[in-house]
């Protein structure tokens, strides 16, 4: 089996995956304070919960966005493990057969969203990922990633406006069914969330009329699901999206 794991700059994200699909997955707050034994204690009771067997695992690849963790949850591997996991970076792109923009400032994350996207459909893809950055990345039928747009994402923007304001509540991520607000926590949602739909639309048209032709839509991320009028501009929402892109990556890597 294999153990994914993608330290995104919110949670570290581990998968679980048995060659048919994932079968678990579970988050620990990315916290860089924290010591591989830290990581490798929580992994192990995880494991005793679900009844999985460490054994099993042969393989293990990471992504990783917080440069402070990646060595930390390498060494968490090979001392539960035994296994040198593979990890994401710009030495190991010339074996994905693709065209990376930047390969030393790219997301290591969003490079595994456009593999998947690159391998799955080999079309051109733009892909939204609604994370602790809101991303839109551009690859094309032929894996060259043609750049990526960055705006906060709707987690960081509530963060902002609530640390920045003495009189306004942090409110729950719900999509209001009227943009003009009735009160506080009502006005922050209409503003945010429906400010949002407007700029991801925004984004998908202006992306595309730039590429010149019409793309596949692909939506992943935690909070993916949270806008819910944006549902038909994409082609496919995953969450699962970039631990499938670290599947295919593991399969390619030698």
């Amino acid at each position: 089996m294999l153990l994914a794991i993608d330290i995104g700059n919110t949670d570290v994200v581990f998968g679980i995956h048995n060659q048919q699909e994932w079968i678990h997955q579970f988050r620990i707050p990315s916290d860089s304070s924290r010591r591989s034994s830290d990581f490798e204690a929580k992994l192990r009771l995880f494991f005793l919960e679900n009844n999985l067997k460490i054994r099993e695992i042969n393989r293990s690849i990471i992504s990783c966005v917080v440069p402070d963790l990646k060595h930390v949850l390498k060494e968490t591997v090979q001392e539960m493990l035994g296994l040198d996991p593979i990890i994401i970076g710009p030495e190991i792109y010339e074996q994905l057969k693709m065209e990376i923009l930047s390969p030393y400032e790219i997301g290591t994350d969003l490079v595994c969203n456009a593999t998947y996207s690159y391998y799955t459909y080999k079309k051109t893809c733009l892909i939204v990922d609604f994370g602790t950055a809101l991303t839109f990345t551009v690859v094309t039928g032929e894996g060259k990633i043609l750049g990526v747009s960055i705006a906060p994402g709707l987690k960081t923007a509530v963060k902002s406006l609530f640390s920045n304001t003495a009189q306004l509540p942090e409110v729950p991520l719900v999509m209001p069914e009227s943009a003009i607000g009735k009160n506080t926590v009502h006005a922050i949602q209409a503003g945010i969330l429906w400010g949002y739909v407007g700029m991801v639309r925004e984004m998908i048209m202006q992306i595309k009329k730039e590429v010149g032709q019409d793309c596949l839509v692909l939506a992943t991320g935690g909070l993916s699901s949270i806008l819910t009028p944006l549902r038909d501009e994409f082609d496919e929402v995953d969450k699962l999206l970039t631990l499938n892109g670290l599947k295919i990556i593991s399969e390619i890597v030698k």
